[in-house]
């Protein structure tokens, strides 16, 4: 048994859906969040600024908090630090990104010809799903749409309703996004609106988030290493963020599902 707490990192508090699943799916595990709010957005960050956040936040999870594993929960942070902080702690603990096990699984199905990707312009415009589905599955068709107004309109509180329904609609009937059978959903926001995608797709369209499958990713690999903490009494998580307002406070329940307190802490 290794009790010891996971630790997620995110730019901001999206990744708290990742930590959500984490929760849900590893109910024995204590998580420690750390949500660089004083720095986001990471998408117009250059990746050696995005490397030396992220390695600031995983030197506090590691030392501070003796976290026994590292989970990247931004799409902007994996594509641009996974490799830098894997190589930096190889040997000591593993490290997770939330977009190579959404390649796995959409690799592993065999039924799909087509494949649609949405994410943020940053995330769209650095080629990380486009460049590993080329690679893992030559044949596999795919297109990418940014979709930058999702995550601040998600942010803001629009989901489920008349204005969310609008913007998803407009986004979705684009051309680039016409005859797939699945579609990636490549930002950790957007698991909050999956229920208006799927209903403009009336369930004919296979859809792949972050949530569940890198929970269930980080289950096996935490278990075949021995890191799972078998036992019965559940630690309390802690969320801490590098800047506090109100407003992040306020959305922390839409993007975990239950009420959180966040703790401040600055990083030199």
């Amino acid at each position: 048994m290794d009790n010891r707490p996971i630790g997620v990192l995110d730019s901001g508090i999206g990744g708290l859906t990742v930590a959500s699943a984490i929760a849900r799916i590893l109910p024995n595990e204590q998580l420690i969040y750390f949500g660089d709010t004083a720095h986001l957005p990471y998408g117009d960050k250059s990746k050696e600024l995005i490397r030396e956040y992220t390695l600031s936040i995983t030197d506090f999870l590691l030392n501070e908090k003796n976290c026994k594993c590292i989970v990247i929960a931004c799409n902007t942070a994996s594509a641009a630090a996974y490799e830098f902080l894997r190589d930096a702690f190889k040997g000591k603990v593993p490290v997770f990104n939330v977009i190579d096990p959404i390649i796995e699984a959409v690799v592993e199905n065999n039924s799909l010809k087509k494949i649609g990707i949405i994410a943020t312009k940053t995330t769209i415009e650095s080629g990380v799903y486009q460049e590993k589905l080329s690679r893992r599955k030559p044949g596999l068709h795919f297109s990418a749409l940014a979709t930058p107004l999702l995550a601040p309109m998600i942010e803001e509180g629009f989901c489920n309703d008349s204005i969310s329904k609008a913007v998803v609609h407009n986004y979705l009937e684009q051309e680039e996004l016409h005859g797939i059978d699945a579609l990636i959903l490549g930002c950790t926001h957007y698991v909050n609106i999956r229920r208006e995608i799927d209903e403009f797709y009336n369930g004919q369209v296979i859809l792949f988030d972050s949530t569940d499958i890198v929970a269930i990713k980080l289950k096996n690999i935490l278990g075949k290493e021995a890191l799972l903490n078998e036992g019965t009494d559940r630690a309390e998580h802690h969320f801490f963020v590098s800047d506090y307002t109100s407003s992040f406070q306020k959305t922390t329940e839409l993007f975990f599902g239950r009420e959180i307190k966040l703790e401040k802490k600055k990083l030199e």
